[in-house]
Parts: structure tokens; C-alpha cells; sequence
């Protein structure tokens, strides 16, 4: 199922006052910072989590299930306890202790399961069956798709406008979302690390494809398939991806926090990793927008 920028505007509408809309910093003419780690439960992700769960009309008495690497589940743990209900969230070993530990300060009830993010999903959707609790998927579902798209509405109305957008991809989620949103008016790029190229890989074999799942961001980017929707939409539009290896974004991260004080998580710093390595080089007066989609990390490793 696609998703159009008239689902992303309902979802806007529809969430509106529930998510906050985040900063954008302009860092340098022409170069702009979307904060989503400034969202609540530190990403992006709320906001496709209050779409899905709004747009299910009354919810279940067993609340809302889904599987994470992290950064999803914090979001649903969130969205759980704003709309008093309960929240089961499934997380790889691979997950943060700094994300774990934020899950269950969000009240939800955490199974820790499973090498990868596929395996933690499997267990989720086994316990969803027995339960009836209202799946929340992490990227793989319209109404996850259009919330997240909202990201892209507020970029182009912050800054009054860009030429590219750059986003880092795990299952696609939200740039399938901003590419929606952003459509005839901006192009979007897709920055992976090399070491989860879901996306890359799925353009280059005509279709999602599993890929091995490692490196610093694979907690938050750590999807070893993109999602259908994601290839669906990214495949119209002539999305192109670029790769970065960890070492940039160890140092983007870095950078983030010692030029602009922003606090990143090693996927929030994906997509700014692009820029510093020149795996995407701007061309003179293009006007650029950077997703830095999550800061869920540990701040005593910033410096």
C-alpha cells in the first residue's frame, strides 16, 4: 500500500498537538539541521506511532505491541502511556542498555529477544496473535509511514524550502514518509551505513532483499530488509543512496556535538555523515535539509 501527501497531511492534522514540532538549525547558508532527537521519546518515530494508534479508533484493552530496535519502541512505550494503555515492546540483544532501560521508565513490559531486529519482530507478532494488542510495526505500515512523512512537511515549511533532503534509512519508514510529503517539491537522498544497505541493495536487485545487520548504528538502523512500502515509493520517485562507512559516523556524531552542540545517537548522525565524507557534495547554492533523526545515546560519550 503507497502512501500520498494527502495521507501525510491527515496524519499531520490528526497528531497535531500531540508531537512537537521540532527545531531546525541553520548551521551554515543553506545547510539546515531537523532536530527529531528533540522529539518526544527522543526520534522521530513518535509521531508515526501516535498516527498508527489514533487511526485504529478505539484500541484493544491489551494495548499496543510492537518490536524495536529501540528507538520505535520508546516511541510506542510513549505513545502507550499518553493514551493510558499498555505497551509490550520486543528488542534484540543488540539493543541500547540506554533504550532499554528508557522503555521500562516508560512503563512498558520488554522482552529482550533474538540476535536481530527480524527475530525480535517474529517473537512480537507470535505474542500479537495471542494477545489481540494493536501491532505497531516499525516501518512497514502506512499509517507508520504518513506519521513519519510529517517530518518532511515541517522541513520545507522551516525553512522556507530545499533543494534535497538527506535521511538515513534502516527499513525506510521515514524516508518513504518525507518522500510523500516532500514530492515535486524537493528531492530526497538515502544515506545507509555500509554495513546495512537495505535500501541499496533493494534498488540495485529491483526489490527487498535480507542483508546482514552490524556496526555502531545497528540498533536504531539495524532492519536487515527495507520495507515493501519504502521500496514502493523510493522505486517511483528515483531515490538514490549513498553509503557511509562507521568510521564517518563516529565523527559526524562528534561533529554534531562539537560545532553545534547537538546530541546524536550513531544513526541520527547518519545521513550528516554523507556530507563529511562527500558521499553527497551539494552543488554550489543547493539548499540542504539534514535529518538527524534520533538521540537516544549515552551523553557521556559524546566527547
Amino acid at each position: 500500500m503507497s502512501v500520498s501527501i494527502g495521507d501525510v497531511e491527515r496524519a499531520a492534522a490528526r497528531i497535531a498537538g500531540r508531537v512537537r514540532r521540532t527545531p531546525v538549525l541553520e548551521v551554515s547558508p543553506g545547510l539546515f539541521l531537523k532536530l527529531e532527537g528533540t522529539q518526544h521519546a527522543g526520534s522521530f518515530k513518535t509521531r508515526g506511532g501516535f498516527n498508527r494508534a489514533l487511526s485504529a479508533g478505539r484500541l484493544p484493552e491489551t494495548g499496543l505491541i510492537a518490536a524495536s530496535g529501540g528507538n520505535h519502541g520508546l516511541a510506542v512505550a510513549y505513545v502507550a502511556r499518553s493514551l493510558g494503555v499498555r505497551a509490550e515492546i520486543f528488542v534484540p540483544t543488540v539493543a541500547s542498555p540506554v533504550k532499554v532501560e528508557g522503555l521500562r521508565a516508560l512503563g512498558a513490559v520488554v522482552t529482550q529477544t533474538g540476535a536481530v531486529y527480524a527475530e525480535a519482530y517474529e517473537a512480537s507478532a507470535k505474542r500479537a496473535g495471542e494477545t489481540g494488542a494493536l501491532d505497531v510495526h516499525a516501518y512497514d505500515q502506512a499509517e507508520v509511514v504518513a506519521g513519519q512523512g510529517t517530518v518532511g512537511l515541517e522541513v520545507l515549511e522551516q525553512t522556507g524550502g530545499v533543494d534535497t533532503v538527506l535521511v538515513a534509512v534502516g527499513g525506510g519508514g521515514l524516508i518513504a514518509g518525507i518522500v510523500a510529503a516532500v514530492a515535486g517539491r524537493a528531492r530526497v537522498v538515502a544515506v545507509e551505513p555500509e554495513l546495512i544497505p537495505t535500501m541499496h541493495r533493494a534498488l540495485a536487485a529491483g526489490g527487498p532483499v535480507g542483508v546482514e545487520v552490524g556496526g555502531v548504528a545497528a540498533d536504531a538502523l539495524g532492519a536487515s530488509r527495507l520495507g515493501d512500502i519504502a521500496y514502493e515509493i523510493a522505486g517511483a520517485a528515483d531515490v538514490h543512496s549513498v553509503l557511509v562507512p562507521d568510521e564517518a559516523i563516529v565523527e559526524a556524531r562528534r561533529e554534531l556535538w562539537r560545532t553545534c552542540r547537538v546530541a546524536a545517537e550513531y544513526a541520527g548522525a547518519t545521513a550528516y555523515a554523507a556530507l563529511m565524507t562527500g558521499a553527497y557534495t551539494p552543488a554550489p547554492g543547493e539548499r540542504v535539509a539534514v535529518v538527524v533523526c534520533g538521540a537516544n545515546t549515552d551523553p557521556a560519550t559524546l566527547v
